[in-house]
């Protein structure tokens, strides 16, 4: 948890906390795929929110779908309170050698991109904005951990407009 507190905290500037939420995620499990079904995850994270949440950002190890994708890494609201990553994926292809380090670079990545969206960021096309669609592993890999310049600005707008509605946030 550690790489995506430091992440979500040096791009979007808000203090992460770190609280257990959903235990149980089998209510979401397409026994055909054996996979799941990762919107049904995030109404359901949205519903049990804490008080006072800005933006919710949900880490589980099961193997995320939507209906259209073979998988995914992760999922969002657009500019919504939730979003969910999976760690299931984004192990493949690491060495042992550079295990932790690589996992922990995804990991921050794709919680950063998943959590951009619900700032209202679509998928960007500089292939080097965290903000860029990552179809494979190695796409993740490729992009940077940091927001364009075009993708840095409509973050800033955006939380200007959540700090005007919650001013206590």
């Amino acid at each position: 948890m550690k790489p995506i507190i430091r992440e979500t905290e040096r791009i979007f500037g808000f203090e992460t906390v770190v609280t257990p939420l959903l235990h149980d995620v089998n209510f979401a499990l397409d026994p055909a795929r054996n996979q799941y079904h990762s919107t049904l995850i995030l109404e359901k994270l949205e519903r049990m929110a804490p008080l006072g949440t800005i933006k919710l950002v949900a880490v589980t190890d099961v193997d995320l779908y939507i209906p259209i994708l073979t998988y995914v890494y992760g999922e969002a609201q657009l500019g919504g309170k939730a979003c969910i990553i999976s760690t299931h994926r984004l192990t493949e292809g690491i060495s042992p050698i550079n295990r932790p380090e690589t996992f922990h670079c995804r990991l921050a990545k794709e919680a950063v991109h998943e959590l951009g969206h619900t700032f209202k960021l679509r998928h960007c096309p500089d292939h080097s904005c965290i903000m860029h669609y990552s179809r494979t592993i190695t796409d993740v890999d490729k992009k940077s951990d940091q927001l364009c310049r075009y993708c840095s600005v409509l973050l800033e707008d955006d939380k200007k407009r959540l700090m005007e509605k919650n001013p206590s946030a």
